[in-house]
């Protein structure tokens, strides 16, 4: 099967996650695609292939040498972003994309413009998967689960090519945080693992931000405006003064590459009690710590202003950087842009603006950098794929194994 004729029946299934569910997965429907994938790992001969309470694909493909060789394992998440609708999702291929915009939704004059996506027109000849601008495309990360299999697949229908042993999984929850809460790691089995959930052809990213969350809680007082004064306390202005008081250019709009950020995510409330959710990012650890430490300082300081425990800030670490995991083992980076050099694409080491499941993984005892899957615009209308990009994918994932197998 093509790598993306896989991609496009596993859009068909919506399995967008939810976020602030203890349980996982947090929505029951990502198991269907997982029971869908068991099957066909079945189909394909991959041992092994079973799916646990909690969602979690694994399978085998078994070693086909005598040699010893390291087990590889390769993952990619099933679920979906919640930013954007993943239901009733309506692919279409722009075949020999010819450079301009691209109309998504002529109804709803959805377009997307070149001069908004710049990255479009490198893509002049290609065949482009898009959505109809109603929907996320769902390549973050189906195209992974599908180049994955399609890996495997080649290698189940060539066995004179020797190769160890190969370890695949897929995940639920990885957009809500909680992909690597109960990976199995020690029945995984893998000495090392790439995630394949990145962006452009030829990205690899052992870098990623350390991330919390900060829960902050005003608590004010409410009294009739007519006679308020001095007896009043509006927990939306302390709450906006609390907001204000974080640097500017900190914030998500103003920064790139290596620069952190904390965001403002959403806010509610009324005057007697008003909440602000932030997630806090940065590479460098201790510039992480000093960003958290604020957040704490101006929750004191507006305390002795207004009346203690009128500001309350709850911090919860998510993950942290892999790449103090990762050096140790470089060679598992080495190996993939050796990879990328054979089937002639340029490998571009580039930090990850966010998470993967892999740096977790990577602090549970399996160094798990991330590896490209071709797609672009992530979790919004505007998401797309090249198919080319995705067959180049399948041969990268095959060369690692290839070059791993020497």
């Amino acid at each position: 099967m093509k790598v993306q004729d896989r991609f496009l029946s596993y859009v068909k299934f919506d399995t967008q996650s939810v976020p602030d569910v203890e349980t996982i997965p947090s929505s029951e429907k990502q198991k269907k695609l997982g029971a869908y994938l068991v099957e066909e790992m079945k189909e394909l001969g991959i041992s092994h292939a079973v799916m646990d309470e909690h969602g979690y694909v694994y399978g085998t493909l078994e070693k086909n040498t005598h040699r010893e060789l390291p087990v590889i394992g390769f993952i990619a998440h099933m679920d979906t972003s919640p930013d954007m609708p993943g239901d009733g999702v309506k692919p279409r291929v722009v075949l020999n994309y010819d450079g301009s915009d691209i109309v998504l939704n002529q109804e709803k004059n959805i377009i997307m413009k070149t001069e908004m996506f710049e990255h479009l027109q490198s893509y002049a000849g290609m065949d482009l998967i898009v959505t109809d601008g109603t929907t996320l495309l769902g390549a973050d990360n189906k195209a992974g689960i599908a180049e994955i299999l399609s890996m495997a697949e080649y290698y189940i229908s060539n066995p004179d090519l020797e190769h160890g042993t190969i370890k695949i999984a897929f995940t639920p929850d990885e957009e809500v945080g909680n992909g690597a809460n109960l990976f199995d790691v020690e029945g995984f089995g893998a000495d090392f693992g790439y995630t394949v959930d990145g962006g452009a052809l030829g990205e690899i990213e052992y870098e990623n931000f350390n991330a919390a969350s900060a829960k902050v809680t005003v608590c004010g007082a409410n009294i009739h405006p007519g006679s308020a004064k001095n007896k009043m306390k509006n927990s939306i202005l302390v709450a906006m003064e609390f907001n204000q008081m974080l640097p500017v250019h900190e914030r998500p709009d103003n920064t790139e590459n290596y620069e952190g950020f904390s965001h403002l995510n959403d806010m509610s409330g009324d005057v007697e009690k008003t909440f602000l959710n932030y997630i806090i990012r940065d590479h460098s650890m201790e510039k992480f710590s000093l960003k958290k430490e604020r957040f704490l300082k101006i929750a004191d300081y507006l305390n002795e202003k207004y009346g203690e425990g009128t500001v309350v800030v709850e911090l919860k670490d998510s993950y942290y950087n892999m790449k103090e995991k990762i050096l140790p083992h470089m060679h598992i980076i080495e190996t993939a842009k050796q990879a990328m050099e054979n089937i002639g694409v340029a490998p571009v080491i580039v930090p990850i603006r966010g998470g993967t499941d892999g740096a977790r993984l990577s602090y549970m005892g399996l160094p798990c950098p991330n590896l490209c899957t071709g797609g672009h615009n992530f979790h919004g209308r505007y998401e797309y794929i090249p198919v080319q990009s995705m067959e180049k994918v399948v041969e990268l994932l095959t060369e690692i194994v290839n070059l791993y197998s020497k």
